[in-house]
């Protein structure tokens, strides 16, 4: 490898997989103070979710998740983010995450296999 050429600066992995015989391309990136994971079977973004955990002074921990851009009638797509943000949380790491979901369905199957596809391949 020439050695001039600088490497990219932010930690990362590419996967592909099908769910459901949908071709789903996930990307994740560990930045120094948040997670992205792009999940898409569309070519495109989607919908982007924020979800970070909460400190306060309540034993047990909470979570907010909302939605940036796209759908935000969609429990399915809220959960997925909370489950992820609560994965990392319990492994340690207190940064927020950035998740972007262009599937084709929004079924529970789906967003199980990208819930899992992410964790086999976390970065946290």
């Amino acid at each position: 490898m020439d050695s001039s050429v600088p490497r990219f600066p932010v930690t990362y992995k590419s996967l592909s997989l099908d769910i459901k015989g949908n071709k789903t391309d996930v990307v994740l990136c560990s930045y120094d103070d948040h997670f992205l994971v792009i999940a898409t079977q569309i070519g495109a973004m989607g919908t982007i979710l924020h979800a970070r955990k909460e400190e306060g002074v309540s034993i047990e921990p909470t979570f907010n998740v909302s939605a940036v851009f796209g759908k935000r009638d969609e429990p399915m797509l809220l959960a997925c983010a909370r489950q992820l943000i609560q994965h990392i949380s319990i492994s340690g790491s207190s940064r927020s995450l950035v998740i972007s979901l262009g599937l084709k369905d929004h079924s529970a199957e789906t967003l199980k296999g990208v819930v899992s596809a992410v964790i086999e391949n976390r970065l946290w």
